[in-house]
């Protein structure tokens, strides 16, 4: 019984000291809404072949953390599909790798009340960073949390432009 406690009690301390290593290598990341954002961002984008930080863009969310695509299904009628950080990696992760992704934000509307936030942020993507032409625009929303000590992501809501849904122009960048 003694020696189950024993190891018990060593992993959890070997997992409090991950956390806190965790903590410590990507803190800066999260410290303001500017820079949590852009990490979020940047961790999804890569050239063909070129893993992705998937321990990095799980830090971003809290735990309980939403990804949320939304848009026509085959059959036309509008959905929604809700995901954890783990399901997101899972469901595109492999494709971000095999064809090279790059999301861009274009624009940025930015909502504070108190210790939370409300973003709507403008994105382009392309397969590669040398790209003219984006193959896809849409808008994310953002939910985020800070706790006094740095920012999280609670969810990410977006839908993709389409032919019928076009941008409205106070979403895109002023000329």
């Amino acid at each position: 019984m003694k020696k189950t406690i024993s190891v018990i009690l060593l992993c959890m301390a070997t997992l409090s000291i991950q956390s806190q290593e965790k903590a410590k290598k990507y803190s800066e990341k999260v410290q303001t809404l500017d820079s949590t954002i852009e990490t979020l961002y940047a961790v999804i984008s890569g050239e063909k072949g070129v893993k992705r930080d998937w321990e990095l863009f799980k830090f971003l969310f809290k735990p309980d953390a939403k990804l949320i695509p939304s848009g026509k299904n085959k059959e036309g009628a509008y959905k929604t599909r809700y995901m954890s950080p783990d399901d997101y990696i899972k469901s595109s992760g492999k494709w971000l790798v095999e064809n090279g992704f790059f999301e861009k934000e274009i624009h940025r509307e930015v909502d504070i009340f108190g210790h939370i936030a409300q973003v709507f942020s403008t994105y382009e993507s392309f397969k590669s960073e040398s790209d003219d032409k984006p193959f896809m625009r849409g808008i994310n929303s953002m939910q985020l949390f800070n706790d006094g000590k740095r920012w999280w992501v609670l969810n990410i809501y977006w839908t993709q432009e389409t032919t019928e849904n076009a941008i409205p122009e106070e979403y895109l960048p002023k000329q």
